[in-house]
């Protein structure tokens, strides 16, 4: 493990601030001393628990239309035959799965951007290069203009604001600048002629970067398609992190030894609606007091707990020895395909974030920290597993948050969860089953004729079956008709426009329209190009308000917590500062194609000369980058290396233009002849005033 990740492990245990219960000196002892500590978690997952229900049997009911399940309230009558189901509710949960993916990384990056605040602290917001200045000709004094003033006292000299600038910038940016820092001059140049460029937005791209990196190496992206497909069926979406975590990354040495490199990175992972029980107080994270989630290990899974820091080795031993305790519950037995009153050979341990008395810690010689003392409550992580602590930990984070983010698909402000779109759609999905299993039992019926045979007519004991030449025989006696067919009428076309009319129905319910989802036939204004723009547009705006969720209440916190994790645990200077976390899922719901063409009509509007000093170029050529999918940082210079680029191309420039020669005069022209008329050296000088010496005067005389 490099130097550098070492430390910043360490400091990672070390924000614990070493407030942690210590493991038991025997191993198989009973954890008598915190069985409060026990009690208290289990008191607020049952809490949770206890009041989650009417949102399970929602969630329920949302996973049986999508996997077109009927539930145990609906009641089929003998005269039913067909048993159908049309999964309309499965087609639109995953559009909207599928545009919000498309949201989330059609650029190929987290939506997710860092930018300087107003006035950033503890690096320069702005600086330019100075104009060079010629200095101005001495100008002697006039014959009869008073004395010039005694000069000035030589004064000490005083340090360049350059150079105080230049030492105010990180070392990877004195680097860049070090060849022109004699010109650097803070905040914006004031003329067509000075090159900006902005230090603190330099650090904020460099965060984004980290942030984007840790992300990807993390598979962050498929945590977050977890709880984005979650956030469309169930109405809520749940995420966790960041934690520092050991990542083996595979390497062989010359020898072709195996010899891994150990890297320690921040891992951001999904939380299952399921498993997930929050505050039952709380309107949403904000609100939330605490969290537990629910975890269902292995055996191997609950051991390899010992090797994360402050989990204590021989409570874990003892809740392994104890055998183990995880019970379906009876939603989880409800969403199996083959039910089994049986449990699984797992172990149940439930994770506790959240404020907890003082006292109780100081009951058990937990450490707090000086500044945390006089506080009634304190925040800390409790896992427990078979009436054993396993951890208890002071919370590392600074500042103080819980490390989950719950994303509604629709809020509902008067419950912690959102509601989904299976939800929204709920009736018309039951409408369009009914009259889809009306049109196909009365199909079935009127494409079938109904025998009737009149018994007495026919010779007794004959098999009765019908079937394409059969044949009876009957008995004698009066002629007449023995075998009649009733036919029903076929009355599924009426049927089928009510299922049309339901799954029109369904459309507005979820602001989904068929067509979005490959829907062909389309009636009305979506028969024309423009009209179909028009539907497109319409149905964008409805996922705007979800695309708008996810950016605050899962990506902008997400990508808060990255930025506090970097900037309280890592060692760059360069990417520190006082920035602003973004989320930018909305402003990529434009079409790239669109979004290319206005950026690029403005940049056409912004060549004015007057428009130019207002503004940001870099940033403008960067998001046409972006539109083209194309890495801006690849294709485009930040301002620095514009800049230097700049002086060099002047410099070269310079060295590459000619020397203009004076031409040879013509023959028999003289230099100095501007008449050209070759008549002789006439100067063109200043013609005599009249009266002066060697003018004629008006005299009369003879010239």
């Amino acid at each position: 493990m490099a130097e550098e990740e070492v430390r910043i492990d360490e400091l990672y245990m070390d924000d614990a601030q070493s407030s942690f219960i210590e493991d038991s000196d025997e191993e198989g002892t009973a954890d008598e001393d915190v069985g409060s500590v026990v009690q208290l978690v289990r008191e607020k997952y049952n809490k949770s628990k206890d009041h989650r229900y009417t949102d399970e049997q929602r969630w329920l009911q949302a996973y049986r239309n999508y996997r077109g399940l009927y539930g145990p309230d609906v009641a089929f009558t003998n005269s039913e035959k067909s048993r159908v189901f049309v999964k309309v509710t499965k087609t639109k949960v995953l559009a909207a799965y599928s545009q919000l993916v498309d949201v989330l990384f059609g650029n190929n990056k987290f939506p997710i951007t860092i930018d300087p605040t107003t006035l950033p602290e503890g690096i320069q917001a702005a600086v330019h290069f100075k104009k060079d200045q010629q200095p101005a000709p001495a100008v002697p004094p006039t014959p009869g203009s008073p004395p010039m003033p005694p000069a000035p006292p030589i004064e000490a000299p005083k340090p360049s604001p350059t150079a105080l600038i230049f030492n105010q910038l990180s070392p990877e940016l004195q680097d860049k600048f070090e060849p022109v820092q004699d010109k650097l001059v803070e905040g914006t140049g004031s003329t067509g002629e000075s090159v900006n460029f902005f230090p603190a937005l330099e650090a904020a791209k460099k965060m984004e970067k980290k942030i984007h990196d840790q992300l990807e190496e993390s598979n962050a992206s498929k945590q977050l398609r977890t709880a984005a497909f979650e956030c469309s069926l169930f109405g809520t979406g749940i995420m966790k992190g960041p934690f520092a975590i050991d990542k083996e990354y595979p390497n062989w040495d010359a020898d072709g030894n195996y010899s891994p490199i150990i890297k320690t990175v921040p891992k951001c992972s999904s939380v299952s609606i399921w498993n997930f029980y929050p505050d039952p107080d709380a309107n949403n994270m904000d609100e939330a007091e605490y969290i537990v989630e629910r975890h269902k290990m292995s055996r191997s899974q609950l051991r390899s707990l010992k090797k994360r820091p402050f989990f204590r080795e021989n409570a874990i031993d003892d809740a392994v020895m104890n055998g183990e305790n995880y019970y379906s519950e009876y939603w989880e037995t409800l969403m199996q395909d083959d039910a089994q009153d049986t449990n699984p050979d797992r172990f149940e341990v439930l994770e506790f974030w959240g404020y907890i008395d003082t006292d109780l810690l100081e009951e058990y010689s937990v450490d707090i920290p000086k500044e945390l003392q006089d506080s009634e409550q304190v925040s800390v992580n409790i896992w427990i597993c078979n009436n054993r602590v396993l951890r208890l930990v002071m919370n590392p984070f600074t500042p103080t948050y819980l490390p989950y983010y719950a994303v509604p698909y629709e809020v509902n402000p008067y419950s912690f969860f959102g509601v989904g779109l299976a939800e929204n759609m709920d009736d018309t999905q039951t409408l369009m089953n009914g009259f889809m299993r009306m049109a196909v039992d009365n199909a079935a019926l009127s494409g079938n004729l109904i025998i009737e045979i009149d018994e007495t007519n026919m010779t007794p004991g004959q098999d009765l079956t019908v079937y394409p030449g059969k044949v009876f025989t009957r008995q004698g006696g009066a002629p007449g008709q023995s075998i009649f067919g009733t036919k029903f009428p076929n009355v599924s076309n009426e049927n089928m426009q009510m299922f049309d009319k339901a799954r029109v129905l369904a459309d507005e319910s979820t602001g989904f329209p068929s067509f979005a989802h490959g829907q062909t036939g389309i009636q009305g204004v979506g028969r024309t190009a423009s009209g179909i723009s028009m539907l497109m547009s319409a149905a964008n705006g409805s996922i705007r308000t979800v695309i708008k969720n996810v950016d605050d209440y899962l990506l902008a916190p997400l990508g808060k917590s990255f930025f506090n994790f970097n900037m309280q645990f890592d060692f760059d200077p360069s990417i520190k500062g006082d920035l602003e976390v973004k989320a930018q899922g909305t402003a990529s719901l434009m079409a790239n194609e669109v979004r290319s063409q206005r950026l690029m009509q403005f940049l056409g509007v912004v060549q004015n000369p007057m428009l130019a000093p207002f503004t940001k170029m870099d940033y403008l050529i960067r998001e046409i980058a972006e539109s083209m999918d194309l890495d801006p940082d690849k294709v485009t210079n930040n301002m620095s290396e514009a800049a230097l680029m700049a002086e060099i191309l002047k410099g070269m420039q310079a060295e590459e233009a000619p020397v203009e020669e004076t031409p040879e005069p013509p023959a028999g022209v003289q230099v100095g002849d501007t008449q050209g008329s070759g008549g002789g050296n006439i100067g063109t000088g200043t013609a005599p005033t009249p009266g002066e010496e060697g003018f004629p005067a008006n005299t009369g005389e003879d010239i």
